[in-house]
């Protein structure tokens, strides 16, 4: 069995140490290294490669937001979960712009976190739940001002594109989707790889920012 190598970077000792114990407990995990400082996890990053690091953003050091940024320069393949004690929406919408892989909140559960590194292993997104309508209540309020599309910008996509493309943003897995929409997986691989090709976006942070910049993710709140 092929496991998952993990770094892990967090600065709080009871903590790292509770989540060694939950990492540990899962047969395909394997913490690879552990660190407080995010200038050594740079460091380890290098020599140790690991599939995916899971990173506190409140580091003494760095600021844990400019760490992500560095952590995909070393190594483009790098899988970086964010896990933090903070629902800010900015931070949020900063960690993906930076290419984080997933971001959830200390609050949430052990299978949540293992759920989380499992989501962005398979080269998912993953999003905490419970930030979903924080970030929409926020982004689409009175006083904000994100830039938007014009309508006919949708039209790039197929409407069943749209809906693939509002889940992936919402942090669902394919299987999730699948489900969902009462597809195959396959087909949602095949939506997924037709909206990159024709918004000739690679990265999911990207797709998840167009989606919030587009008003998709306002439109599904609506439906819901």
């Amino acid at each position: 069995m092929e496991r998952i190598t993990i770094l892990l970077v967090e600065d709080h000792l009871i903590l790292r140490a509770g989540l060694n114990m939950i990492l540990g407990s899962q047969e395909d995990f394997e913490v690879v290294g552990e660190t407080s400082s995010g200038r050594e996890a740079l460091a380890l990053a290098a020599d140790l490669k690991p599939r995916i690091v899971l990173l506190d953003l409140s580091l003494d050091d760095m600021n844990g937001l400019h760490i992500i940024a560095e952590l995909k320069n070393i190594d483009p393949g790098v899988k970086v979960l964010v896990l933090t004690m903070y629902d800010d929406e900015l931070q949020l919408l900063t960690a993906l712009e930076e290419g984080c892989d997933g971001y959830m909140l200390k609050k949430a559960g052990a299978m949540d976190l293992i759920a989380a590194i499992r989501a962005v292993n398979r080269d998912e997104i993953f999003l905490d739940p419970s930030l979903t309508k924080v970030v929409l209540k926020n982004l689409y309020g009175p006083r904000r001002g994100l830039q938007c599309a014009d309508k006919d910008d949708k039209k790039i996509l197929s409407s069943r594109e749209n809906e693939v493309l509002k889940l992936v943003a919402l942090g669902y897995t394919n299987k999730q989707i699948a489900n969902k929409l009462v597809v195959s997986i396959k087909t949602v691989e095949s939506h997924k790889a037709h909206i990159r090709e024709k918004l000739n976006m690679s990265d999911r942070s990207e797709l998840v920012k167009y989606a919030i910049q587009r008003g998709l993710l306002r439109e599904q709140e609506e439906q819901n």
